[in-house]
């Protein structure tokens, strides 16, 4: 595991370096990954809007900002993340936000296509669900903790919904971006900072 860690690490990106690629395959009318279909394409456009405004809109609560502040220890939060995904466009600013408030916090994204093995360490339902934090010892690299693909609220409301039409379509996942909407990443910030009281 923690050769797979390493050579993951290797391969990450920076946040600002992760949105400059992603925003240079948008104007190459591509997404990130192995997948270049027309479809993801156009997510991977969409999601370019959303984190823009996302990037100017989110504010890190103070509860949350004085729990990161006091944290002390090194640590390193690993995404597994992708342009086309909509989970990730809109929780990956809301990471990133949360790491600025603490210099003990690194933020590096990898690629999941290109980070197979990984992936595969961290599935969801045995599915390659995206955005995937993970939370490392800076020191060890051993992990101590992850989280995702989606804060419990969306996640319910993709099970009441899958439940419902037997699958996510079109409609479910327009119901997936209002439900982030009004939660203006206030689950994810809590949720994330749980995990991180509990280390």
């Amino acid at each position: 595991m923690k050769e797979i860690i390493q050579n993951a690490l290797q391969n990450s990106f920076t946040y600002t370096e992760y949105r400059k690629l992603a925003s240079k395959l948008v104007a190459q009318g591509k997404p990130t990954g192995h997948d270049l279909s027309e479809a993801l394409a156009h997510y991977a456009e969409l999601n370019e809007t959303r984190m823009n405004r996302l990037e100017k809109t989110i504010t890190i609560s103070e509860g949350v900002k004085v729990k990161l502040e006091k944290n002390s220890k090194d640590y390193i939060w690993l995404v597994l993340s992708e342009s086309w995904c909509g989970d990730a466009a809109q929780i990956l600013p809301v990471i990133n936000k949360m790491c600025e408030v603490s210099d003990a916090i690194q933020l590096k994204i990898v690629l999941r296509d290109d980070n197979d093995s990984l992936m595969q360490q961290f599935l969801t339902n045995g599915a390659k669900a995206i955005p995937k934090l993970i939370i490392l010892d800076a020191q060890t690299l051993s992990v101590v903790a992850h989280w995702g693909p989606r804060p419990q609220g969306a996640k319910q409301l993709i099970e009441v919904y899958k439940s419902a039409h037997g699958v996510v379509d079109e409609a479910g996942k327009i119901e997936l971006q209002k439900w982030y909407l009004h939660d203006k990443g206030i689950s994810i910030q809590q949720e994330i900072t749980e995990i991180m009281d509990q280390l």
